[in-house]
C-alpha cells in the first residue's frame, strides 16, 4: 500500500509541472487512464510481484491530483475558491463510504452468487469484480473529462479575452509572466513553502492517525486496545465517511466565509489534540470497565467528531497553496510540489506509527504511549506553522 504514495511522491512533480507547459487536461486524461488500468491489473493479480506492479502503475500514473487543484484555482477567483476547495472533502468523504461497501461485498462473486459467477475464470480471479467495478468508474470520468472538460491553463486557452480575464482577476506583475516560474526559486521563497509544509505535516499526522485507529480498536484489551470485531470497526469507519461528509457539507465553506482561511485552519488544527488524547484514555477507560461500554462508545463518538473537524483544515490549505503560487501558470508546480511533500508523509506514516505503536505496547514504553508522545510532538510543530500562515485578502465580489 505504501508503494502507491512512493511512487506517486517520485512522479507527482514531474506530472504537474508538465502540466504548466501541455494543459492540465492531457495529463488528467492520462492519469484516470492510469488508474483503470492499474485497477484490472489488480484484479487480475496472481502473485505478489504483479499486485506490487499494480500498485506502482496507479501511483505512478496518478497524475491528476494535483492537476485537479490547479484547475479548480484557475476556474475560480478570491471570492469562490475556498467554496470550490471545499467541495474536495466531500467527494472523498463519499468515495471513501462507497468505495468499502463494494469493495467487500463484490469479493469472491462465485461464492455469494453462483449462477451469474460459475466460471472457472471468478474462480481463479476472485477479487476482479470490485477491481473491474473500480476500473469502470474511472473509465467513466475519462470520457467524461475527454467530452466536456474545457482546458483551464491560460496559456492553452483560446482568445485573446480569456488571457486578459486572468491578467485582470489578479493584476500582479508576476501574473504577467506567461511561463511557470523555475523549481529552484519556488523551492527557495518562504511564502511558497510555508502552506506546502503545512500541508506535509497535516498529512503526516493525519495518516498516523488514520493508521492508528483501526489498530487501536482491534487490539486486545490486555494489551492497551478497545478489542472491537472487524464489523464493528468497519460500522465505525463507515459511520465517519458518511458522517463528515454531511459535516462538510453544511459546515466547512460557510466557516471560511465567516471566521476566513487563516482562523479556521489554525482551529482544526487543534481538534486533532483530543483525537490523540482520547486514545490513551479510552485504553485506562476500558482496562478498569474489561468491557466495551457506554463511555467508550461516547469517547469513539467525540473523536470522530474532531476528526471531522479537522478535515476543515484540507480545504483550506488548498486554498493556502494556490494563493502562494507566484503566477497561474505556475499553479501545476505548486501543486506538484505539496502533492510530493504529503505523498512522501503518506508513505513513511502507516508503517511507522504502526511499528511504533506495536513497540510501544511491547516494551510499555511511557505506559505503552509512546507513539502518541510522538504524534503530539508533530502537531505542536503543525500548530506553530500554522500560525505563521498570513490572513488571505479576499475580492468584492
Amino acid at each position: 500500500e505504501s508503494l502507491f504514495f512512493v511512487t506517486q511522491a517520485l512522479t507527482a512533480l514531474y506530472w504537474s509541472r508538465l502540466s504548466d507547459y501541455v494543459g492540465r487536461k492531457p495529463v488528467l486524461l492520462v492519469g484516470l487512464a492510469g488508474l483503470s488500468i492499474s485497477n484490472l491489473c489488480f484484479g487480475l493479480s496472481t502473485t505478489f510481484w504483479t499486485l506490487v506492479a499494480s500498485r506502482c502503475i496507479a501511483g505512478a500514473l496518478n497524475g491528476n491530483v494535483g492537476v485537479m487543484k490547479s484547475i479548480i484555482g484557475e476556474i475560480t477567483d478570491n471570492t469562490n475558491m475556498a467554496r470550490a476547495f471545499a467541495l474536495i472533502p466531500i467527494i472523498f468523504s463519499v468515495g471513501a463510504s462507497i468505495a468499502p461497501l463494494y469493495g467487500g461485498g463484490l469479493v469472491k462473486p462465485h461464492d455469494h452468487w453462483p449462477k451469474l459467477f460459475s466460471g472457472s475464470f471468478w474462480v481463479q480471479y476472485p477479487y476482479f469484480l470490485p477491481c473491474v467495478v473500480s476500473a469502470s468508474f474511472a473509465a467513466f470520468s475519462f470520457f467524461i473529462t475527454a467530452l466536456l472538460l474545457e482546458e483551464s491553463l491560460p496559456s492553452k486557452r483560446r482568445g485573446k479575452e480569456l488571457q486578459l480575464e486572468i491578467g485582470a482577476q489578479d493584476g500582479t506583475p508576476s501574473d504577467k509572466a506567461a511561463s511557470p516560474v523555475p523549481i529552484r526559486t519556488l523551492l527557495k521563497t518562504y511564502s511558497v513553502m510555508l502552506p506546502i509544509a503545512n500541508y506535509g505535516i497535516l498529512g503526516l499526522v493525519d495518516i498516523g492517525f488514520f493508521a492508528l485507529v483501526p489498530l487501536f480498536y482491534a487490539t486486545p484489551i490486555e494489551i492497551g486496545g478497545l478489542g472491537l470485531s472487524p464489523f464493528a470497526i468497519g460500522v465505525c469507519m463507515t459511520s465517519f465517511g458518511i458522517g463528515n461528509g454531511l459535516f462538510q457539507t453544511l459546515f466547512t465553506a460557510r466557516a471560511i466565509e465567516r471566521f476566513g482561511e487563516r482562523r479556521v485552519f489554525c482551529s482544526a488544527v487543534l481538534a486533532f489534540f483530543p483525537i490523540i488524547a482520547t486514545l490513551p484514555i479510552m485504553s485506562w477507560v476500558i482496562s478498569v470497565q474489561k468491557e466495551v461500554g457506554v463511555t467508550i462508545w461516547v469517547l469513539i463518538f467525540a473523536q470522530l467528531l474532531s476528526w471531522a473537524v479537522v478535515d476543515m483544515a484540507y480545504a483550506v490549505i488548498f486554498v493556502f497553496v494556490t494563493r502562494a503560487a507566484p503566477n497561474k501558470y505556475s499553479l501545476g508546480t505548486m501543486n506538484g510540489l505539496s502533492q510530493t511533500t504529503t505523498s512522501i508523509a503518506r508513505a513513511m506514516g502507516p508503517a511507522t506509527f504502526t511499528s511504533l505503536f506495536a513497540f510501544s505496547k511491547e516494551y510499555n514504553l511511557l505506559g505503552g504511549n509512546l507513539v502518541y508522545v510522538l504524534l503530539l510532538v508533530l502537531l505542536c510543530l503543525l500548530v506553530f506553522l500554522s500560525r505563521r500562515l498570513p490572513e488571505l485578502k479576499k475580492d468584492k465580489e
